[in-house]
């Protein structure tokens, strides 16, 4: 189930090294202003999908794909993020 986010995660990893100007992704990790706006952008279209009752598998992709750039861009692991909530797990049971 998470195979298709653990790829995504090495294919940003992968074009946050490279010097690529037409990747997209590239451009939101080296412009972090940008980055967070889109993340608040697609955020704001899955909570519109959702209160439409439309498209919202779509939308939350997109949230998913720009929050990882997001971390991502500011050195924040998702290996870290996954730790963090593990650990929540412990406390809400």
């Amino acid at each position: 189930m998470l195979k298709p986010l653990e790829e995504l995660v090495k294919i940003i990893r992968q074009r946050k090294g490279s010097n690529s100007l037409k990747s997209y992704t590239n451009k939101l990790i080296n412009n972090k202003k940008f980055c967070v706006e889109k993340v608040n952008e697609e955020l704001s279209e899955l909570i519109e999908a959702i209160e439409k009752n439309d498209n919202q598998i779509h939308e939350a992709a997109d949230v998913l794909y720009h929050l990882l750039v997001l971390l991502e861009s500011n050195e924040i692991k998702i290996e870290d993020v996954m730790q963090e909530l593990k650990k929540r797990q412990n406390a809400i049971r």
